[in-house]
């Protein structure tokens, strides 16, 4: 390889025994032609480009000239080397006019157009191009700036938006400078999953972004492209090609989770490759072609079943990569004869550095498979073999929900309300954002009287109390972000008054009802629990894997989607077990954003079982009633036995649960945990014991004892060092309550729960039975492919042998023998998945087992759905459809969980699906499903003394439900849910579009034929 430096620049740059003609260099009879490396040195002996480089060289056709940075910046163009063939392009201190002079100077043939890098230096120009394309880029708005700072009235900016020229982009959304080379991209995450800021940039070390909670506004130093927010799982595709026919792709784990590069042992980043829908590979050709860019890569965003180009970096290599080295060097090699001396082409000699590269490291993976251990529990290359894992999980330990109910009428309140309500007098207003919520707290602050105020009437203290507990829960934490608080105010009563100068009338509301809801927020407790839940779940649901998880998922083999209601603190729970499960770092607001989906439809919401639900109630507050009863007699008669006739009270356990011993003026030392409080700590308790027994009808409200155990067992837990008395005994009595009627609220027998439980899970229910089919068909499929495949394994190493031209045509043996086509260029297009699989690209992945792959679901909710899909799995077989048939649960399953009383935070249902590879496809037992169960933290914080220094009750481990050897297959599991579950043509038709699946069995079967 020679160098225009050291070989000096007057005469063209003509090395030892070579004589310049024209360009073309000849030696020993050989015509050559000259490729000329007009890149910056750090470039041009850049690993990758060395590869490429040395390989063009041996191929024997080519003599490669580098330029070097003195003649690039130094030398007048007319004394550069000549050359036939141009590789330039642009980077830092690159004299990218100085470089276009030449080429009209000298005429070379341009790998990578040079006029064209000017639209890549600019983000606003690429996207423009790509739309002119036809190309998908995701929703955009452009904000321009002449000057730093300058305003511009175009701009709006909102606390969960910004609106340019009209057009409105939500948070999450991205900022980027427009300027292509400044790699400073910021994400901003709305309020509701907690705001802040992240910032991504080049690699440090091993970070590739920082988050900040505090920051919130965007940038208006310069200009920049705003755009939404693609969540993508987790994880970033690049690709490269190389002419319009060749593109490479490969996946990383995405700066925007965490923000830790994942490195091997060499220090390396850790890139997978992976196949490329047909699409995508449409795309990658069209990008090539519309910037002129033959070497040329760019950022692929896999987002909800599409695909978005976001980014476009003009040449760029894969590194590390022997077999990428290969097919660049072929196809610049084909591309560069075929534009200087396409005679030379049918002529070339087979060359052996392809094959050897590609030979060295094809065994290299050989060995590692026969190397690798194997185990009988499970692990690949067994008779069975995991292949899906779905669990419901509740949410972990939050504070206690509460509510407040006001009558306002001051006209502050009511104005407010008319500006949230769109100035509709009827209509409710809700208050949640920031802004919102700020405005409430501006006006509670000016009408909340003065403590040592006396000239009040009772029900004027009575409201100023509320207004002091309204202002406590809109002040506490000092800010908005992260703690759950919610404002309706809906209008009672109205007047007609004139309309001021108008002379018309108009409604005006003179009352209106205040609901304030706050708390329940997940605590630092169940952020712990749910995050040490995911990694303990990575170790165990995974037979063989551990920590192989990690790479099972980096390589898209682990299809992993995980889902949660609206709740903010199931959302956060499920971000805290994503942490866990994936080893990730950091905040919990970025995970949440870029790995969890929210389905209300699915794990919201008791509205389709409200009228069942209440009916449990009744019946349950009737026996309940009748039992207190005869306690108050039996109590009382013992009263009357055992003591003189004094006027003792009446007492029940009802009612001592109702007014606890707390003294609330004893609490002496120490704050509350977390941002409660000791006014809202003391309202809480307030409210329960007026809530609990109303005086006047002489009746105690049930429906309450969930709220007393809650806070009981909160206050134990977190405020143990309060040393407050009668605590312990209040949380014995509120257990055994609770006991009785947290479970019968959903069905007071096994037929009434199945009705409940059907109306509140059935979505749920079809969407596990979905999950289950698909993997079936499709692991059904692969194992299809491999046995037809293995079968005719001869004829397939025949024909992989066999030469083939890059571009399809007939001649040229040497050439398409140094890339082969992958089998999923050979199958038809049009075969599609019911859901978008991404694969692992075996040809290229230094993998053992590349056809491997499982298939997880996480679906995070909260109590009732958890009731509700447990009553189906234990009760199914109950159905009068289907009497006679076995229950999915073992007898002594079932005793076990009859003794359960409480389904406490992360409870959680795993169903794991397994293969028997040893039995014939068509054979029912070929899929297994094992059931499994934990009833979360339920451990009496009076009994887990050793966890309260942290507040955290361990997570019980998932058992399994089955008796040993029996056998439940998949088809018994749909037969006995089938009924209480959504029928798979009811769910909404998916917007995933058909021509992006079916890589997997495509990418498979080139595999198992190249073997």
């Amino acid at each position: 390889m020679g160098s225009a430096e050291r070989e000096g620049a007057g005469g063209g740059g003509e090395a030892e025994g070579v004589r310049e003609n024209g360009g073309m260099k000849q030696q020993e009879g050989i015509r050559k032609l000259v490729v000329g490396v007009c890149v910056m040195e750090k470039k041009a002996l850049s690993g990758p480009m060395t590869q490429i480089l040395n390989r063009l060289q041996q191929f024997g056709e080519f003599e490669i000239v580098l330029f070097g940075d003195r003649v690039i910046l130094s030398d007048p163009i007319e004394t550069w080397p000549i050359c036939d063939c141009l590789i330039a392009f642009s980077s830092s201190g690159y004299p990218l006019a100085k470089v276009e002079a030449y080429a009209d100077l000298r005429k070379p043939y341009l790998v990578n157009e040079l006029k064209t890098q000017r639209i890549l230096q600019d983000r606003r120009k690429v996207y423009s191009l790509l739309e002119e394309c036809g190309i998908p880029v995701p929703p955009y708005a452009t904000v321009n700036r002449e000057f730093p700072y300058q305003d511009v009235d175009y701009l709006v900016e909102e606390e969960d938006y910004v609106e340019i020229c009209g057009k409105r982009i939500m948070k999450p959304f991205v900022e980027k400078p427009v300027d292509g080379d400044d790699h400073n991209v910021m994400i901003y995450y709305p309020s509701s999953a907690g705001g802040g800021r992240k910032d991504l940039f080049r690699k440090v070390g091993n970070r590739s972004s920082e988050f900040h909670p505090e920051l919130r506004r965007v940038r208006r130093e310069g200009s920049y492209i705003y755009e939404e927010f693609m969540p993508t799982g987790g994880t970033d595709v690049k690709v490269y090609t190389v002419g319009p026919e060749y593109a490479h792709a490969e996946a990383r784990k995405s700066p925007v989770v965490d923000g830790v590069v994942m490195r091997s042992a060499d220090g390396k980043e850790v890139r997978y490759p992976v196949l490329l829908t047909p699409v995508e590979k449409q795309m990658a050709r069209e990008v090539c072609m519309a910037f002129g860019q033959a070497v040329c890569g760019f950022d692929l965003l896999r987002s909800e079943g599409r695909s978005y180009v976001c980014d476009v970096n003009g040449w760029s290599f894969v590194k590390n990569s022997y077999k990428y080295y290969d097919d660049a060097a072929s196809v610049l090699q084909l591309m560069l004869l075929k534009a200087k001396a396409p005679h030379l082409i049918s002529v070339l000699p087979a060359p052996s550095l392809l094959s050897q590269s590609r030979d060295l490291e094809h065994e290299k993976v050989k060995d590692v498979m026969k190397l690798a251990p194997t185990t009988s529990n499970g692990t690949f290359g067994q008779s069975e073999e995991l292949r899906c894992v779905i669990a419901v999980l509740r949410h972990g330990d939050r504070t206690p929900k509460a509510k407040l109910k006001m009558k306002v009428t001051q006209d502050k309140l009511l104005n407010l309300m008319m500006k949230y309500n769109g100035g509709r007098p009827r209509a409710e207003a809700k208050l949640k954002s920031a802004v919102q919520l700020q405005d409430l707290l501006d006006v509670t602050r000016q009408l909340t009287p003065d403590r040592r105020s006396t000239e009040f009437e009772v029900e004027d203290c009575e409201n100023a109390e509320k207004l002091r507990h309204v202002k406590a829960v809109l002040e506490e934490g000092g800010h908005f972000s992260g703690i759950y608080r919610k404002v309706q105010l809906k209008p009672q009563s109205w007047v007609k008054v004139i309309k001021e100068g108008e002379g018309t009338e108009e409604e005006r509301p003179t009352e209106a009802l205040m609901l304030l809801k706050y708390g329940g927020v997940l605590t630092h407790a169940g952020r712990k629990q749910a995050e040490e839940l995911g990694r303990s779940f990575r170790n165990y649901m995974y037979p063989g894997e551990g920590p192989g998880l990690l790479r099972l998922h980096s390589t898209y083999r682990h299809d992993l989607k995980i889902y949660s209601s609206d709740e903010g603190r199931v959302q956060m729970s499920a971000a805290a077990f994503a942490k866990g499960l994936l080893d990730l770092e950091g905040e919990l607001t970025p995970i949440m954003v870029s790995l969890v989906g929210k389905d209300s439809s699915m794990l919201d919401g008791l509205d389709t079982a409200s009228q069942e639900m209440d009916q449990a109630k009744v019946n349950l507050t009737r026996k309940v009633m009748e039992q207190v009863t005869k306690l108050c007699e039996v109590e009382e008669e013992r009263l009357a036995f055992s003591t003189s006739n004094k006027g003792l009270p009446q007492y029940d356990q009802a009612y001592a649960l109702g007014k606890s011993t707390i003294d609330m003026q004893r609490i002496a030392a120490g704050l509350p945990c977390g941002s409660e409080s000791f006014l809202l700590m003391s309202a809480r308790w307030k409210k329960l014991e007026h809530d609990i027994y109303s005086e006047r009808r002489n009746r105690y409200d049930i429906s309450k004892v969930p709220d007393i155990y809650d806070s009981a067992k909160y206050d134990l837990l977190h405020n143990a060092h309060l040393k407050i008395k009668g605590l312990d005994e209040l949380y014995k009595v509120a257990k055994v309550l609770a006991d009785g009627v947290i479970p019968n609220e959903y069905g007071i027998n096994p037929k009434h729960k199945l009705i409940i439980g059907a109306k509140i899970a059935h979505r749920l229910m079809g969407k596990i039975l979905i999950d289950l089919r698909n993997t079936k068909e499709e692991t059904l499929s692969v194992a299809e492919l491999k046995k037809n495949d293995e079968e005719n394994d001869d004829a397939a190493a025949a024909m992989l042998r066999s030469p083939k031209k890059l571009d399809g045509s007939k001649g040229s043996p040497r050439v398409g023998s140094r890339r082969q086509q992958s089998a999923a260029e050979n199958v038809n297009d049009d075969d599609t998945e019911k859901e978008t699989q991404y694969r692992l690209d075996p040809k290229y992945a230094n993998v053992r087992t590349p056809e491997r792959h499982v298939r997880t679901r996480l679906y995070f909710t909260s109590e009732s759905h958890i009731h509700s899909l447990i009553n189906i799995l234990w009760y199914c077989h109950l159905d009068d459809s289907l009497k006679g048939e076995p229950g999915l649960v073992s007898n002594e399953g079932l005793q076990r969980i009859s003794e359960i009383k409480e389904l406490d935070y992360l409870t959680h249902i795993v169903l794991r699906m397994f293969e028997n590879t040893a039995v014939p496809l068509e054979d029912p037992k070929r899929f297994r499903i094992e059931l499994m169960f934990s009833n979360g933290a339920a451990l009496s914080p009076l009994e887990a003394t050793p966890r309260n220094q942290d507040h955290t009750l361990p997570v019980l481990l998932a058992v399994t439900l089955q008796e040993d050897g029996r056998y439940l297959t998949l088809d018994q599991l749909e037969k006995l849910v089938r009924p209480f579950a959504m029928r798979a043509e009811d769910f909404p038709p998916s917007t995933t579009p058909h021509e992006l699946s079916g890589l997997f069995m495509k990418g498979v079967r080139w595999w198992h034929r190249r073997r």
